[in-house]
């Protein structure tokens, strides 16, 4: 079978690191199988495909590599119960299951394969897989469907943008060649619109629970922002680790956040020095967690509203603490309010924050914000500031009183 047009331009990148996300039938296995054939060609090399689980890699991989390299006689020695072949060039190709993460350590990779890679666990990346590239400089491609902004798998995709050893692909099941557009038509009709997207058209879609849905990254994000006036506008959360601010510019209704700033292990008089050190000359308005009346992060005792005040900076804090859901309300209003407008954006540099609104879900079943990520610190920054500004209005008729005959 011949490669199609998307496939020979994976084939054909030198990227270290590659990354590709498709939709369903997209042919995935028989690129892998490629891929792995290309490395496996020289002498005395060590190739891994792994997939979830070792009866995955079974299932999806290995009667087609077997017959691949039979077809081509490079085989030496055939494993069934290890799924090991074994090539006349003494190169080795090994299928395994990330499921039993133990079995993978130890070994120096020249080139592996994690297909369906956004069903591993991170940390099986990370601390076990990625260790047995370093000693050969070994090579990596992730293959998957994508799983959602939250997912690990979209760190993975992005990381092209950071690091030039590395390089992401993304295409439709349509773009594959191995699915008509008749087949396509009939299951965008057979599922709902989200899963279509995520399956079929390779797009990362929020995912269930999102608490910022109206967050957009082609509408709210801006590639970089350059303040135009003296003011600044600080929206800052006092966890001791991090603590958190974002650094906004109003312009007319608009709110552009172009910075920020995330400091662990500090404390209020840090926080505020790295303020002072970033911004010289600058009218400082600061929008803190109400609660900073009586929190102490500062270790001589002083409110961290106090210490903020006696900065110099100018406070703009509410009495009382506002509900939970009026501060998220705020902040999808601004993301995009019900008539389509969009008047919060967010910089690309301001990484952090980005990463927080997008993955920050509600507890399973509840409508409590998780905060088991800690993506809830620079959202609670934003949130102050936002709902200070513009809180969203509730509307309350008295009912009429009624009359007694």
């Amino acid at each position: 079978m011949p490669l199609s047009k998307p496939q020979k331009e994976i084939l054909e990148c030198s990227n270290r690191f590659r990354v590709l996300i498709t939709g369903r039938r997209f042919g995935k296995t028989f690129l892998c199988i490629q891929e792995m054939a290309k490395f496996a060609r020289y002498n005395n090399k060590k190739v891994w495909y792994i997939a979830p689980t070792y009866r995955m890699a079974k299932d999806i991989v290995w009667n087609d590599l077997v017959d691949r390299m039979t077809k081509h006689k490079w085989i030496k020695k055939l494993n069934h119960s290890d799924l090991k072949l074994t090539l006349r060039n003494g190169s080795e190709i090994s299928l395994r299951g990330a499921d039993n993460e133990n079995s993978l350590r130890g070994v120096g990779l020249d080139f592996l394969v994690m297909d369906e890679f956004a069903d591993v666990k991170e940390h099986a990346w990370y601390e076990v897989l990625r260790p047995t590239l370093s000693d050969k400089n070994g090579s990596a491609l992730f293959c998957g469907t994508p799983r959602g902004y939250g997912n690990w798998s979209y760190n993975l995709f992005t990381k092209e943008n950071d690091d030039k050893q590395w390089k992401s692909f993304q295409f439709t099941t349509l773009e594959g060649g191995q699915v008509s557009a008749n087949e396509i038509e009939q299951a965008k009709q057979d599922l709902d619109e989200r899963t279509f997207n995520q399956e079929y058209n390779a797009s990362f879609v929020n995912y269930a629970g999102q608490i910022y849905y109206n967050f957009d990254r082609k509408e709210n994000v801006i590639d970089k922002y350059e303040p135009k006036t003296s003011e600044i506008h600080i929206g800052m959360d006092f966890n001791i680790d991090p603590m958190s601010a974002v650094i906004c510019e109003l312009k007319g209704n608009n709110i552009y956040l172009y910075e920020e700033i995330v400091i662990y292990s500090s404390n209020t008089d840090e926080m505020v020095q790295e303020i002072k050190n970033r911004f010289k000359d600058k009218h400082i308005f600061i929008y803190p967690d109400p609660a900073s009346k009586q929190r102490k992060t500062s270790a001589g005792g002083v409110t961290d509203l106090a210490i903020l005040k006696n900065a110099g900076f100018h406070l703009r804090v509410r009495n009382n603490h506002p509900l939970i859901r009026d501060r998220i309300n705020a902040v999808n209003t601004k993301l995009k309010n019900g008539i389509g407008e969009r008047t919060l954006f967010v910089a690309k540099n301001c990484k952090t924050m980005l990463k927080s609104i997008e993955r920050q879900i509600y507890k399973e079943g509840t409508t409590v914000p998780d905060k088991d990520n800690n993506y809830d610190h620079m959202n609670d920054a934003l949130g102050y500031l936002v709902e200070y500004l513009y809180p969203v209005k509730r509307q309350f008729t008295p009912s009429k009183p009624k009359r007694w005959s």
